[in-house]
């Protein structure tokens, strides 16, 4: 479901449903928690948006069915704004990748492992390395250096550190 179109098409719809003559609030309040947490991830505003929606029930708006509606339009139109700014950010941004994000802290996570077993001086010329504008084979052939110069149980932690993590992965 990473196309944008798709995903567009299928916000739209939702935002159909809101004018629809059997709109329930709370089915599409639950089934846009879902996609939009699909979406966007279960911790974006647009979500937490959704969940607050409501309209209200009390025995005043009850006994003025004008005020009950005007609820609940204020609440419908709230919900379309909600939609509509989903729809503008697919478009205007695209839609973020989930697995790319968890990759990027996974390899955050495997270097501080590896930099944990590290003196101080060496982890500044490993960075010093990476930064430079080297080839990748002479970056290697340098970092495998500053390996090779470690000792066994230091080596070997690091090894330990990397086989642990990739299990959790």
């Amino acid at each position: 479901m990473e196309n944008k179109k798709e995903i567009t098409k299928l916000l739209q719809t939702q935002l159909d449903n809101i004018d629809s003559k059997n709109f329930n609030l709370e089915s599409w309040k639950k089934y846009n928690h879902l996609l939009l947490s699909r979406i966007f991830g279960s911790d974006d505003e647009k979500v937490k948006q959704i969940d607050l929606l409501e309209y209200e029930h009390s025995s005043w708006s009850l006994r003025d069915a004008s005020g009950n509606d005007s609820y609940l339009g204020k609440t419908k139109k709230l919900a379309k704004e909600i939609i509509n700014a989903s729809i503008d950010e697919i478009k205007a941004f695209g839609i973020k990748n989930k697995n790319k994000e968890k990759s990027s802290a996974d390899v955050e996570q495997m270097i501080s492992f590896i930099f944990d077993e590290l003196k101080g001086s060496q982890v500044k010329e490993i960075n010093k390395i990476l930064q430079d504008e080297l080839s990748d084979e002479e970056k290697k052939r340098q970092v495998y250096e500053i390996i090779t110069e470690l000792n066994e149980r230091t080596k070997d932690e690091l090894i330990s550190n990397m086989i642990l993590f990739q299990s959790k992965m």
